[in-house]
């Protein structure tokens, strides 16, 4: 099923998809161009991997690594679909990253990976942003260049995980106003997400709500204020927000350029 939340006539309401439309609880519909979206969850911990497709490090002549790389998103990035991402002012390279979200449907510590999938509640899409400009050895983990707000975009639907045959075939595509910019596949992941639920959780807790980010594939590229992000997997919809400048009277963060051979 795919589930969403939403706003409608002044009401906060969760819903489902069916054919085109919205479905609360009382059965009524609702146009999805006319309502406001809201997360399809609302995460506690929110985590993300680096580096976990093989021809995203290849392409860059970048080491795979050997055991999941993991970094936060801070949950003030977060934002729903078509919610308006600020491009930083002084930032001068900022990418999108298409990437499969896990949504933990129930607590797990210390899963064994043949099980991992059973704590699995769904799959939503994410584009886990960066400034580009703060990626390098001196900034890891890297919050600077991936935790601004509105850098965690999320949504639209929640699906839920029987729904998704199987995670780790769907195919994944990123368009910037309308222009294909990223095709790939989950079938690239270097770490599984059995792997990756039993390597977090030999050291952490997971709780119902949490979100791990799985990784991009190769083919990032730069956006601009005024653009528009298409953010599309396989049975999951699409994920879509504009860029706006940050505000005239914000005062610009200018830092080092990083390094982008620095990928993540």
């Amino acid at each position: 099923m795919k589930r969403a939340r939403f706003i409608s006539k002044g009401r906060t309401l969760e819903g489902r998809l069916e054919g085109p439309w919205l479905i609360d609880p009382a059965g009524e519909a609702h146009p999805p161009d006319q309502v406001t979206w809201l997360l399809p969850v609302q995460p506690g911990k929110v985590l993300a991997l680096a580096l976990n497709f093989a021809e995203h490090a290849d392409e860059f002549g970048l080491k795979r690594p050997s055991e999941p790389a993991l970094f936060w998103k801070p949950n003030t990035s977060l934002l729903p679909h078509r919610g308006t991402v600020i491009y930083p002012r002084g930032a001068r390279f900022m990418h999108f990253e298409c990437e499969l979200a896990v949504i933990i449907g129930r607590n797990l510590r210390r899963v064994k990976a043949k099980d991992a999938l059973g704590y699995v509640g769904g799959y939503t899409i994410a584009n886990d942003l960066v400034v580009r400009d703060y990626v390098s050895n001196t900034f890891r983990p890297p919050l600077r260049g991936k935790g601004w707000d509105t850098f965690g975009p999320l949504g639209p639907y929640y699906v839920s995980a029987d729904e998704v045959a199987d995670p780790h075939d769907l195919k994944m595509r990123a368009y910037v106003n309308g222009e294909l910019r990223q095709e790939a596949s989950t079938q690239g992941m270097i770490f599984s997400i059995p792997e990756v639920l039993e390597f977090i959780s030999r050291f952490m807790t997971l709780e119902a709500g949490d979100v791990i980010l799985t990784g991009t594939p190769k083919g990032i590229s730069q956006v601009h204020p005024g653009d528009t992000m298409r953010m599309e997997i396989e049975g999951l919809g699409a994920l879509e927000n504009p860029i706006e400048w940050e505000s005239a009277d914000a005062e610009p963060v200018i830092g080092q350029e990083g390094d982008r051979n620095l990928v993540l």
